[in-house]
């Protein structure tokens, strides 16, 4: 009895273990996303400024990481250790010290990558110097430059029992100098009360481009600020704070919501610091005294070869715009063959559902629509939700104009979008000066969704427009970011809509859609239901099928039923730009899941899932990916194709990204990611999109009632890679 247990007990030890196996935690998954990007630095086949520019992404993810998930890490950590990550049990201080160990491993990778891409510079005539390398004219100017620029913003204090350790911002370069005093060692710090310009252009001969950072110039003459002390060493450093506030906990019902919103901002720059990072080594007991006042520990110190801030080589980049071999070739949106010019938009969706797909296409008819209802007088209202804008936005000012002209206009504005808070509060006044209805979302939800109702009165019959998408109202990223966006005017679709705004603007939540999926209440059940459909048709000899494009994948509902799929015999198809908590190609567990990441010039953000094959192909555009933030604590919303030329289009890109070759990596059975290998022709996804948008575009010169098809022409040797890849699949 008791070898039998032992061996149950075995059993169950492989069985969990091979579980195990298919999971990866997600803080784990997300570096080795960013690191994907930082291998775009390193690509030769990138243009060389955009690979700076690459690495400068790739530091502004990492910040981000750190403030936000990495700071809720030792937040859980501090409150119960023993609490265990749902998918590779790991607890905080685990995660937190792989976390810390795969950043240190990453950041050698950077540096070096950083200095061979600098050294491919310099050798272009644009340089970064250093101080030692200043000629003596440049000397001269950043003396003076330094003298009537910088050191007039510059505060200088010692750290004793009188002077207490200043406080320093989030993301602040600032100054730290170890001074001998007569009664010992001293600590001081120089922080910056302005911001003074960071690049600092020298000058320098005929075609050359060179500058030096005024952190440089701050470290070099730190000496300066403490004359009544000698300097021992002296360091520049960086820190990262947290900015993981738990919005709803602070809130409160007989306070403004808006107002309470504005107070935590300012709350969150005052968070404990998570992450410090030094110029170059410094003492033991210079490190231990700034570790001891700043209450951080060894592994959140980081020592960097390269700037602890890249951010400054977008400046580098306007200065040297001119040099377009240093950069990717110039690519705008084009106009869209699907809208006409000088018919009305809302005229033209009647007739037909219009499809957009970013950046490859403007986003221009959109807003059009939002123009041209702000003026029909036949428009009696519009309602829509705004997560994040473009600065000086052009849709809030045709939402202000409609309201302005009598419209009743409804904006649900999520206050709580991360880093966005302070730009939604203005929208927000905005958008109520003008007399627009301006609403919430729920406690504890987040309103994710891009939806925009358009109700119009035409002789007294009401009518509808409906636009979904994927990603957000924003004029900025919809020409740099991957996205969809449906503009219909299917009567199911818009009551479906007007219920979601409905439960918005009373406070509950929208449980009885019958186009729409829309969470937290049915999308994850819908989506489950779907993919049953699709075991239960593997199972029965047919072709079970799914495929899914997103941002990120850790709802383990959602995962536990596609490694189900997979085990029935479906075969599933996953495009994930970032994180994946479900491992593709473990035996017996996941081997019929194919996994793959594009990261290149344009990011990735549209959502797709896909359903079944042919005739029963189901198709939807989502807002949401399957994250179970997504699924089950924020407003979201999936919408079906029902047009079959939309619905052929969609799964075309997803088919074409499913064909990449250069910017796609594909998942491995351990969880790594690597380049795919094929002896086929190159096929960027990106690139050919962009080709099929520019081909498509119609001719300036044709009239707006010219609807005839152009002669079929000659295929692109990218088209033909992607038939290719579309029969290979069929066959």
């Amino acid at each position: 009895m008791k070898e039998y247990k032992r061996k149950a007990a075995r059993n169950l030890s492989a069985e969990k273990s091979k579980t195990l196996s298919v999971f990866d935690n997600r803080e784990l998954s997300w570096l080795k996303f960013n690191k994907r990007v930082l291998e775009e630095s390193a690509d030769k086949s990138v243009p060389l400024m955009e690979r700076l520019l690459f690495e400068s992404i790739y530091c502004s993810n990492l910040d981000e990481f750190y403030m936000v998930r990495v700071g809720s890490l030792i937040d859980q950590m501090m409150i119960n250790d023993k609490r265990r990550d749902g998918k590779t049990a790991l607890r905080p201080s685990q995660q937190l010290q792989k976390i810390y160990r795969k950043t240190r491993e990453l950041g050698e990778i950077k540096d070096e990558i950083f200095a061979e891409n600098e050294a491919a510079m310099a050798r272009e005539g644009v340089k970064r110097l250093t101080c030692s390398e200043l000629t003596p004219e440049q000397r001269s100017f950043a003396d003076r430059h330094f003298l009537y620029k910088i050191k007039p913003l510059l505060s200088a204090c010692i750290v004793d029992k009188r002077h207490p350790f200043p406080f320093i911002e989030g993301k602040e370069i600032f100054a730290a100098v170890n001074l001998d005093s007569e009664n010992g060692s001293l600590l001081g710090i120089i922080t910056c009360s302005g911001e003074p310009q960071r690049v600092i252009f020298l000058p320098a001969g005929a075609g050359k481009t060179e500058y030096i950072l005024a952190e440089e110039l701050i470290e070099e003459r730190a000496g300066e600020l403490f004359e009544s002390y000698s300097v021992r060493e002296k360091v520049t450093l960086r820190l990262t704070r947290s900015a993981d506030i738990n919005t709803d906990k602070l809130s409160d019902r007989e306070i403004d919501y808006r107002e309470c919103m504005t107070a935590l901002i300012g709350l969150r720059k005052k968070l404990a610091p998570v992450r410090m990072q030094f110029s170059h080594g410094v003492s033991e007991y210079f490190l231990d005294t700034l570790m001891e006042q700043l209450e951080l520990k060894r592994d959140q110190i980081f020592t960097e070869r390269s700037p602890l801030d890249i951010s400054y080589v977008s400046q580098v980049s306007d200065k040297i715009a001119e040099r377009r071999e240093l950069f990717y070739d110039e690519l705008s949106p084009r106009r869209s063959p699907a809208v006409k010019d000088g018919v009305p938009m809302r005229e033209q969706i009647a007739a037909k559902d219009i499809l957009l797909a970013f950046p490859y296409e403007t986003i221009e008819p959109f807003i059009r629509l939002l123009n041209e209802s702000a003026d029909d007088p036949r428009v009696t209202s519009i309602k829509i939700t705004l997560y994040r804008v473009a600065k000086n936005s052009q849709i809030i000012k045709a939402l202000c104009r409609a309201a302005e002209n009598g419209k009743k206009v409804t904006a649900c504005v999520e206050l709580r979008a991360k880093f966005d808070e302070e730009h939604n509060i203005a929208c927000s006044k905005l958008l109520e000066e003008a007399g627009c209805r301006v609403m919430y979302g729920p406690p504890g939800l987040k309103v994710h969704s891009k939806l925009c109702l358009i109700t119009a009165d035409e002789n007294g019959n009401t009518t509808h427009t409906t636009q979904i998408g994927t990603g957000n109202y924003n004029e900025k990223t919809a020409a740099i970011y991957t996205d969809l966006s449906l503009m219909t005017a299917d009567p199911d679709i818009a009551a479906d809509a007007e219920k979601v705004f409905h439960a918005l603007s009373t406070g509950t939540l929208p449980n009885d859609t019958v186009r729409l999926m829309v969470s937290p209440l049915c999308l994850q059940n819908r989506v489950l239901e779907m993919m049953d459909n699709e075991i239960a048709i593997a199972q029965t000899g047919g072709e079970g099928y799914i495929g899914a494009k997103m941002n990120s994948l850790t709802d383990k509902k959602i995962i536990n039923k596609l490694i189900e799929c997979s085990q029935a015999g479906v075969k599933v198809d996953l495009i994930i730009r970032g994180t994946s908590c479900l491992v593709a190609g473990v035996p017996r567990v996941s081997d019929n899941i194919r996994i793959i990441s594009i990261v290149g010039r344009y990011l990735e953000h549209a959502r797709i899932y896909i359903f079944g094959k042919d005739v029963r192909r189901r198709v939807y555009i989502s807002s949401a990916d399957f994250m179970t933030r997504n699924t089950c604590r924020r407003i979201e919303v999936a919408a079906p194709l029902l047009d079959e030329d939309a619905k052929e289009r969609v799964v075309s890109i997803f088919e074409t990204q499913l064909a990449d070759n250069v910017k796609a990596r594909e998942q491995q059975p351990n969880g790594e990611y690597m380049y795919i290998k094929t002896d086929l022709p190159r096929m960027n996804a990106q690139r050919f999109l962009y080709s099929q948008a520019y081909s498509a575009e119609p001719k300036q010169d044709e009239k707006a009632e010219q609807t005839k098809a152009e002669p079929k022409k000659k295929r692109s040797i990218f088209a033909r890679i992607v038939d290719f890849f579309r029969r290979k699949k069929r066959g």
